[in-house]
């Protein structure tokens, strides 16, 4: 059963890129395009993983983690914050709102790979370990 990721991004060239980083990566990835859509798929989807832009209309990806986390069924779905937003101090902030892990863009398909794999390994998905 291939690994389900929520991919949270309002770009469609950038949606386009990471759609298919994402599934050459064995993922099958659904798509929400602002905060608040990200957050209603997560609760009923139940994602093994969210790569979580910051930037988004409706509500932003800092907003958006932090529901995650507060809501008992998504509290342990490991978020990757895949941001524009590289200044000083904006990957604390994706970690200080509940993002396991941060990646810059741009970044190439090594990079995602590599950062995916460090969150994923810093904080195990515990509700889907059956189906490893």
């Amino acid at each position: 059963m291939k690994k389900r990721v929520l991919l949270v991004e309002d770009d469609l060239s950038t949606i386009d890129v990471l759609e298919k980083a994402l599934q050459h990566l064995g993922y099958e990835v659904r798509v929400a395009t602002n905060g608040l859509e990200a957050v209603k798929m997560a609760v009923s989807e139940l994602p093994d993983l969210v790569v979580m832009d910051i930037m988004l209309p409706e509500l932003d990806g800092f907003t958006a983690t932090r529901r995650l986390r507060e809501n008992p069924s998504t509290r342990d779905v490991p978020i990757l914050a895949a941001t524009a937003k590289a200044m000083p101090g904006d990957k604390e902030k994706c970690l200080a709102a509940g993002c396991d892990g941060y990646i810059a863009k741009p970044f190439s398909h090594r990079e995602l790979e590599v950062a995916i794999a460090g969150v994923l390994k810093g904080r195990p998905n515990k509700r889907h370990t059956n189906n490893e």
